[in-house]
């Protein structure tokens, strides 16, 4: 088994998955994909970025959750995994039973939220009070879930009592309304607690998405990844006021630059790499109060 040579068993837009026996092993790569296109550079030290972050948030709330996170150091991993391609991009993971429902909790009113909220004043089916401007806060986050797509198709936003309706197909009447109930507050019970913490760091979240699973013995599990310019939407603090769009910690640079530029053959200029690395570390440093290093 020393030296054995591992394919990934998963790959999605920016993350490869690896089969581990008992658990698995999760690479964030230097992909980035804006649109739904990856695009050809990469983002250096993204993944290892990405990575951290996870681990870091994993480690804040393992007193309202636990999570499948094992280890970041290769040194815990098998051989194959101890070089520098693989060196603070990977997480060991334990092996869940993912369930269907992407967990969405919104803290501020902006994107498709923004958008529907101006058509009929509610979001994802939950009326909102009036008056609200672009990018408020809202009085108290909202837990809007969705359905995870196959990919390249769109997920389709279900209210609560569709997720129940899920849940329960799956696993029957009393335990798919449990782990309904479960992972909404598990959700916005994470939220609160980092978003109070983010915002005394300089940042806002304004929305993110988490993803559970069920352990060997039927707990609820955090998965996936967690509080991460993908996976959430970052603003600084600095400059913030309602009204309009904020600029973002992510891939704002990467989706100006594409938009201004349609003929991109999903090439970035060196400049808009650089820039878009330095906010994932500004990110990082902000929240975690550490220098990023791999």
């Amino acid at each position: 088994m020393s030296n054995q040579e591992f394919k990934p068993i998963k790959e999605g837009k920016v993350r490869e998955v690896y089969d581990n026996g008992d658990s698995l092993i999760i690479v964030a790569t230097d992909r980035i994909s804006a649109f739904d296109v990856i695009l050809k550079n990469k983002i250096t030290d993204k993944g290892a970025i990405l990575t951290q972050m996870s681990k870091f948030w994993f480690d804040y709330t393992k007193d309202i959750v636990p999570n499948h996170m094992l280890s970041t150091d290769v040194k815990d991993m098998p051989e194959f995994f101890r070089k520098p391609e693989f060196d603070g991009n990977s997480m060991e993971c334990r092996k869940l039973e993912m369930l269907p429902i992407e967990c969405i909790v919104r803290g501020y009113i902006t994107g498709s939220g923004w958008k529907s909220y101006q058509e009929n004043g509610t979001v994802c089916g939950i009326r909102l009070p009036e008056g609200l401007k672009e990018s408020d806060k809202l009085p108290e986050p909202i837990y809007t879930p969705s359905t995870k797509a196959e990919l390249g198709l769109h997920d389709e936003n279900i209210s609560y009592e569709e997720s129940v309706k899920v849940l329960e197909k799956i696993y029957g009447a009393e335990k798919g309304a449990e782990y309904a109930a479960k992972i909404k507050e598990y959700t916005i019970a994470l939220y609160k607690k980092c978003a109070e913490y983010a915002l005394s760091k300089g940042i806002i979240i304004a929305d993110t998405k988490f993803e559970f699973g069920l352990d060997e013995n039927g707990n609820v599990v955090l998965g996936d990844e967690m509080l991460t310019p993908d996976s959430s939407r970052f603003w600084p603090l600095e400059g913030y006021e309602a009204g309009k769009s904020q600029p973002s910690f992510d891939k704002q640079f990467v989706r100006d630059w594409l938009k201004a530029n349609p003929d991109n053959e999903g090439l970035l200029p060196e400049e808009i790499v650089t820039k878009t690395v330095d906010k994932y570390k500004e990110a990082f440093e902000l929240l975690t109060g550490k220098k990023f290093t791999r």
